[in-house]
């Protein structure tokens, strides 16, 4: 969804590449955020489970909360910056203006 954000500002708006990153991540960042925090917050039984078959619920839990933990964090501040290069990759090789509209 940040790269679509992206995208849409660059081309409907007239921003430049970082420009449009940066708005496209300002737009999502909530909502990416709370999505996933919701989704870490709902491990947590998992992590500290008690009791018969704890153990595997520990297995299973630990991994994906931190998985889940890291990919938002740095899905926040590394997916803008991948947009940024490779649309100036794409730029290079694709004049600007020839990209199809929806």
């Amino acid at each position: 969804m940040i790269v679509e954000f992206a995208r849409e500002r660059r081309l409907h708006n007239g921003m430049t590449i970082t420009e449009s990153a940066v708005a496209g991540a300002r737009l999502r960042f909530r909502a990416v955020m709370m999505t996933s925090f919701a989704f870490v917050l709902g491990l947590i039984p998992l992590v500290i489970a008690t009791g018969s078959g704890a153990i595997s619920r520990r297995e299973v839990g630990t991994p994906v909360f931190g998985g889940m933990f890291l990919a938002a964090v740095l899905g926040i501040f590394f997916i803008p910056v991948l947009y940024v290069i490779f649309q100036k990759i794409s730029e290079l090789f694709i004049p600007k203006g020839t990209y199809p509209d929806k």
